[in-house]
């Protein structure tokens, strides 16, 4: 069975793009726009590891890992965070995330940082 990665993007051409990413390396993929409904599918699907972005339009995603690390069943699900806001370590605590990756990215990269993670799918 393939490792499950969750999408938390609001941007619908970032999360198309992170999902053929993450699908061409063989990972099933889920996505949410928001951070209710990212916490919502990270309950429901118990994903293998998720990636975050930090602004989305009337939230942030600092909502969905503030209220992600105090659930016992999740808090300790990897994340990487895949943004483009400047300073994300200024709202994320860089030693609770696997990797911050700044928008623009490298795919190869990304997918790297994803198999050190949680080995290949």
């Amino acid at each position: 069975m393939a490792k499950k990665i969750l999408v938390i993007e609001d941007e619908r051409h970032v999360s198309d793009y992170l999902v053929s990413i993450f699908q061409d390396q063989g990972y099933e993929t889920v996505t949410a726009a928001s951070s209710d409904e990212g916490l919502e599918m990270a309950r429901s699907e118990g994903p293998d590891l998720i990636t975050l972005d930090l602004q989305m339009p009337e939230e942030h995603g600092t909502r969905f890992y503030q209220s992600f690390r105090k659930e016992e069943d999740l808090k300790d699900i990897p994340i990487v965070v895949v943004s483009g806001q400047y300073s994300p370590h200024r709202s994320i605590n860089p030693d609770r995330v696997v990797a911050i990756v700044s928008k623009p990215f490298e795919p190869a990269q990304l997918v790297e940082i994803v198999q050190g993670a949680i080995g290949p799918a």
